[in-house]
Formats: C-alpha cells, structure tokens, sequence
C-alpha cells in the first residue's frame, strides 16, 4: 500500500491483480472502501497512475496544491 497526495487529498493506492485500487485513508491506520474510480488496465507503473489521476482530477488544483504526488 502507497501513500498518494491528489491535489493536497490524501489516498492509499494498491496495486492488485485487478489493477490499482484507490482508498480515503481512515483514522487508526485504517482504510475505507476501495474508491469507485474507474483506472483503466492499461495503467501500470506508479508514474502512469499519478499521470492519470492529474489528468482525472485536475478540478481539484490550486495553486497552493498544483501536483499529484506519491508519499515516502
């Protein structure tokens, strides 16, 4: 599991046989549900998926929070 930040939006991201799954991080270390957010198979590497999520959720930019960027 992968901390990923959307335009200052915390997620998780994993990456399964399905595919990546995106989660809302919960309190306690826990996770929600996977995200019903449609991530097509050809979607691979971490750079792929952070290149698509940009692309999907660039309403959510300022120019306080102008990146989709993975978490160490």
């Amino acid at each position: 599991m992968k901390r990923l930040d959307i335009f200052g939006r915390p997620f998780l991201a994993e990456r399964t046989e399905r595919g990546w799954e995106l989660f809302h991080p919960g309190a306690e270390g826990k996770r929600g549900p996977p995200l019903e957010l449609p991530i097509p198979p050809f979607v691979r590497s971490d750079a792929e998926l952070a290149a698509y999520l940009a692309d999907l959720c660039h309403e959510w930019a300022t120019p306080a929070q102008p990146d989709v960027r993975w978490v160490e």
